[in-house]
Formats: C-alpha cells, structure tokens, sequence
C-alpha cells in the first residue's frame, strides 16, 4: 500500500503543481483584461462583480489544494492522529458523554441513549441534558407534561443522570450551566436527577467532555482513543471526528447532504489539523474540560457556538485535532426544508463570526499564525459563496441580452487561459477523492444540492453582515416532505431566466450572425446554471423507491 502510495506522489504533486499555476495564469489574465479594457461604467461595474465571483471561488479552490499538499506531504509524526498510532492509555480518566435536547422524537433519543450506554470506556458517566422548554406559550400543557414524563421514564430505564436548568442560551448555555453544575456550583433553576448507580460513587470530576447530537450513535469503541490521544497531548483542547448519515440509500437530499460532508470531513478537515487549524463541528467530539473553563465555555453569541468557540481555544494557545475515522452515525436533513433550515443556521454563524474575525486580525495580528488566520478565513467565508454562484449565473444572461460586457466577444483568450485550470482542477478534485473510494458521479450530487441551496445562503449571509444573530433550531428530522413550489421561486426564476437568456441567444446567432464563438460560450453557461437550478425539482421529491 505505502508503495503504492508513493508511486502515484509523483502524478499528484504535477496535477497539483499545474492547477495552481493555471489558477494564478488565469486570474492574472482577467485582471488584466478588466484593468486595460476600455469599458462603459456600467460594462466596468459587471466586470468587476464577475472578477470578484471569479476571485473568490478560486481563493477558496487555493485552500483546497493547500490541504491536500499538506495531507500529501505530512513531515510530522506528532500532528497526524491516526488509529494507527494511538497511544497506549494507562489508566482510565472520568468522561462525562453529554447530548443536549429540545424535544427530540422519544424513538431517536432512545436509540442516542442506548448507544452511550454501550461504550466500553468503563470511567464513563452518561448525562441527558433536557434542554426542551416546557412552559412556551403555544405548546400543548398536557402533551408537553406527557413529553416531561417519558423523558424522565426513558432515562430511569436506561440508567442515564437527566439535567434540567431555567432555559437560556439554547444549546451553548445548556452545556455551559452544565459545566457549572459538575463544577460544583451550578445556577439557581437547575434539577438533577441520577439513574446512574455508578455516579453515586464518583470521587472527581470528569476530564473531558464528549458531546454528540441528539441523533448520534457513537459506536462501542468511540472513546477510547480519543482519551488516548488527548492524555498523550495535554495542550489538545478537542478533537473532531466525522459524521456520517445513515439514512441516504432512499432519500436523495440526505444522500446529497451526506457526501457533501465527506468532502468537507476528508482532506478539508485532515489538512486543517495538520496545521493545527481544525474546528469544532459541535458533535462527535471530546473537549479536555480545562480547555473549555479556561475559555470561559462555550461561545453563547453565535448560533454556530463550536465554531466560535474554536477561534477561542486557538487564540488562549490551546490545540486542536482531528480523526478520520467514522466513529458515530446519524441522520442527515430528509428534505429541502429540513436542509434549508441546517443551513441556514449554518451559514448565519458562520459568516457572523467573520466579523469577530476581521475585527480580531485589525487588532492583534499576531494572535494566530498565519496558517490558522488563512483557514479561518477560508472557513468563515464560505457561505458567502451564494453570492459568487449568483453573479456567475446572471453574467452570462446579462451578456446574452444586452452584451455586456464586450469583453466576452474575445472567448478564445477566456478559454485559452480557462479550460486549463477547469480541467486540471476538476482532474484533481476527481482524482484525490476517488483515492478515499468516492466517485464523481455521486460527488456531484453534493455540489448540486449546495447550487440549488444559494437562496438560503444569500439571506443568511446578508443578515450576517448586518448583525442579525439569530436562534438555534434544531433540523426536523423523521420523515420527509415537498415543499410547495412558491417556495422555490427563487431557484426556478433563475432558471427561467437561463432558458430565455438561451433563446434569445439562438435569435442572435440565426439573426445577427455576429460574435458567434462569445455567444454560443455563454450560451452553453446558461443551459448548465438551467440544468443544475432546474434539480431543485428533482430534490424537492427526496423519497426514492426501494428497490
């Protein structure tokens, strides 16, 4: 295998070479083109908006090669955590394994319960953290008592210590009056009720804390070596782990959803830990509970509250780690509405904190390295990629209709310096995930399903920059459903206007006869955009038959 392996570091270290100076020939030369083009004002407003979507797609595609020349390239033993090399653990420090709830389905929970109690870890102390507000005005008293009293049977039968706290903060300000709470001095409004027989003789407070989604399921061995490896590493405030849904052979939005996290949770996340750059992902994870006090807890001013608290741990000089290792399984969004809902709130966070960000860099430049402002950077912008995706669409319909700008009627420069950095970046892109046994075929399903998601990713951006925080929610899960087409305007307008951009484009060709290279080039960019926003339709129905 490692022969193998480095056989083919030749082919890959060429491909990756040759993309990035593709990449930088190109931008090079479209700059040029806007700067020494003589354009109309409003053909140099176009220009410019389309440079920056260029610029910023292939800034981040930069960050992707980045982390794959450093997880090609790994130098140092002591930054790769690898099942590999788990370090020999002696003795057995207490963990407490936590998840935070606000009225999951009983069904889900049941399961999420049952699977911690299966840990091997034997220093484990399992805590069910009832986050459900029982008292909203809306909500049905008896149904609601009815909820209370499961939960509390559920617990009682499975053995697990249920906490309950007066509500606020959401998920953040759960765990943190819970870190409190095992601290010794927990908030006033807090109830405690231990089913744990094990927890009546606990001698001192756990180590570390493991925290998991309400519909996680961590495998038997999930522990074990991850306590290994922060025992041998005092300076590790966390490690991540992947997740993984469960639930995508019939259900197309969570199939899509989940692949579009592996390509997140493979090189992207494995090249951040390799520069000590990783963040927290808010579940499957183990944080040393030193790390999170000193800190002051979890970050409560962000719907996004593991990412933001990441920026904390690394600016207090605290580690951080990631293990490619599938070590819990789940269920991703079932339907457009549930995934809409994830990312929304994913986004709003996300590019909230690029604010603290931006403000934290004028500040205190030295605060990080550079290797960690980068990627924090790249992380903190991503969702703004909404805004990219649109300006992309709309140029090639703007030149379409109105010629604008003339600059498109010279495609042969554009293609001359374009379809190299296309290809070798989708060359690469193909070739390093197939190497983790993923094909482009259901990859693209992923890309597709983020294209179709840019409205979302437009609100939720835009309410970002201008201070709007936010609420947490959780994302629906059992069960799927189609949303009404209404909703869906905004995609379906889009592609719309594609395929009358295209129609007007074959009038040009048959009538003007003119600049017949220019026009059928953008021509062809507005039947991909009508084909990838036209899938709204296809994922709208997510339930597919079995077979």
């Amino acid at each position: 295998m490692d022969q193998e392996r480095e056989r083919k570091r030749p082919f890959f270290s060429i491909v990756l070479a040759a993309a990035v100076i593709a990449l930088f020939l190109y931008l090079i030369v479209r700059t040029s083109l806007f700067v020494l083009a003589d354009y109309a004002w409003y053909e140099k407003s176009v220009g410019l908006l389309l440079l920056c979507a260029e610029l910023f797609i292939m800034l981040h595609a930069l960050g992707y090669f980045m982390n794959l020349y450093h997880v090609k390239n790994r130098q140092s033993a002591q930054r790769q955590i690898s099942l590999d090399q788990v370090p020999e653990l002696n003795g057995y420090p207490p963990v407490a394994i936590i998840v935070s709830s606000f009225k999951e389905p009983l069904d889900i929970l049941e399961n999420t319960l049952i699977c911690f109690y299966n840990l091997t870890y034997p220093n484990k102390y399992v805590y069910f953290l009832d986050d459900t507000r029982y008292d909203r005005p809306g909500d049905d008293p008896e149904q609601m008592r009815c909820y209370r009293e499961q939960i509390d049977t559920l617990c009682e039968r499975i053995g697990v210590n249920l906490f309950r706290r007066s509500w606020r903060g959401a998920k953040a300000g759960m765990i943190n009056d819970f870190l409190d709470f095992i601290a010794g001095h927990p908030k006033p409004g807090f109830t405690f009720q231990s089913f744990d027989e094990s927890f009546l003789n606990k001698r001192e407070q756990e180590k570390y804390i493991i925290v998991f989604d309400a519909d996680m399921n961590p495998l038997p061995d999930f522990v074990d070596p991850l306590v290994a490896f922060m025992e041998d590493n005092p300076k590790l405030a966390f490690i991540q782990t992947p997740q993984y849904y469960t639930n995508f052979e019939t259900n197309r939005v969570a199939r899509a959803s989940g692949l579009q996290q592996a390509v997140f949770y493979e090189y992207i996340c494995e090249g951040k830990s390799e520069q000590d750059a990783m963040f927290c992902c808010g579940t499957n994870v183990i944080f040393r509970r030193a790390a999170l006090m000193d800190v002051g807890g979890f970050d409560e001013s962000s719907v996004t509250e593991d990412f933001a608290t990441s920026l904390k741990f690394h600016a207090r000089g605290w580690s951080s780690a990631y293990l490619n290792k599938v070590c819990a399984f789940g269920m991703g969004p079932e339907d457009l509405g549930a995934y809409f809902k994830q990312q929304f709130r994913w986004a709003l966070g996300t590019v909230g904190l690029f604010r603290a960000i931006v403000g934290a860099f004028i500040r205190n430049p030295r605060m990080l390295s550079a290797a960690k402002w980068w990627e924090y950077f790249l992380s903190s912008t991503h969702y703004f990629i909404g805004w990219a995706l649109l300006i992309m669409i709309t140029t090639p319909v703007i030149y379409l209709f109105f010629e604008t700008p003339s600059y498109f009627v010279y495609p042969e420069i554009y293609i001359l310096f374009f379809l190299p950095y296309f290809i070798l970046t989708m060359t690469l892109f193909i070739y390093s995930m197939s190497q983790r046994d993923y094909g482009f075929k259901e990859l693209g399903s992923g890309i597709v399903l983020q294209a179709i998601t840019l409205p979302v990713y437009l609100r939720a951006s835009l309410l970002a920059i201008i201070g709007v925080k936010g609420t947490f929610g959780i994302t629906p899960k059992g069960g799927s459903t189609s949303l009404p087409l209404i909703k869906l305007w905004p995609q379906i307008s889009l592609a719309a206007l594609c395929v009358g951009a295209i129609g007007w484009g074959i009038s040009r060709l048959y009538f003007e006869q003119d600049a017949i290279w220019a026009v059928t080039v953008n021509m062809v960019w507005c039947v991909y955009h009508a084909t990838l926003l036209s899938a709204v339709i296809y994922f709208n129905h997510p339930e597919e038959d079995q077979v």
